[in-house]
């Protein structure tokens, strides 16, 4: 059974989606028939065993892989219709991502790491630069700003990298995993810079995660089994 949440308002939009592979028994399918809603400036998360494909989701919602069947519509636009490089600009103006691993240029400073996607994105350096630096004042690290990521913490990498995901400001944000390699103490602030920054700009975000103190934070969380979605817990359930 595929979940579907209030389709009110939504950003979001999956439908049918299955993704399969290629494998030597057979294509393994990973996603089966699977279907979600987003609805604007809500905070959703995706629980499930390692495995379950709770990155493949991600990728596939953010246009990083394209599914074998089913659609992704954003505010009702079927982006997997539209030519590779168009689906490639509108990725990187309109969907931040941050990931259990950081991806962070190693010989790029923790501004110029942050301002990456503005740059890509041909924007003005000066206005992007106050943009960024803004960014990773807002995630405590003004001071850490001129540091190559060798020279930050792992929780300063990631907070950097959170900064890096909402410079464009997107549309959506998608976290894969985002406090899966940090200490408890530095997964409580990075929860806490999340929550804050996405709350604050009605941010619609989704994150994937086994860590269940970031899931109690969401307006919705969904289990991934079995290739498919099932609710545990809606807006509805916290009135």
């Amino acid at each position: 059974m595929s979940a579907v949440s209030n389709p009110n308002n939504t950003v979001i939009q999956a439908e049918g989606l299955t993704k399969s592979y290629a494998a030597p028994g057979g294509a393994l399918t990973v996603l089966h028939n699977l279907s979600l809603n987003l609805r604007r400036g809500s905070i959703t998360a995706i629980v499930g065993a390692s495995g379950a494909g709770k990155s493949t989701l991600l990728h596939v919602l953010g246009t990083l892989d394209r599914p074998t069947q089913g659609k992704v519509l954003y505010d009702g636009r079927d982006l997997f219709q539209l030519p590779p490089k168009e689906v490639s600009k509108f990725r990187n103006r309109s969907v931040g991502f941050v990931f259990q691993f950081h991806h962070l240029l190693p010989e790029f400073s923790a501004l110029e790491n942050v301002m990456m996607p503005g740059l890509v994105a041909r924007r003005p350096r000066a206005d992007l630069e106050t943009q960024a630096a803004n960014l990773l004042a807002r995630v405590g690290l003004a001071e850490r700003k001129d540091h190559r990521p060798a020279e930050l913490s792992g929780g300063e990498q990631q907070r950097v990298a959170v900064a890096r995901a909402l410079v464009n400001e997107p549309l959506v944000l998608l976290a894969d995993e985002p406090s899966g390699n940090l200490d408890r103490a530095s997964s409580e602030l990075l929860h806490d810079l999340l929550e804050g920054l996405v709350r604050e700009k009605g941010q619609t975000t989704l994150v994937a995660t086994h860590d269940e103190r970031l899931a109690v934070r969401a307006d919705e969380v969904y289990r991934l089994e079995g290739g498919t979605l099932h609710l545990v817990r809606s807006v509805a359930d916290n009135r």
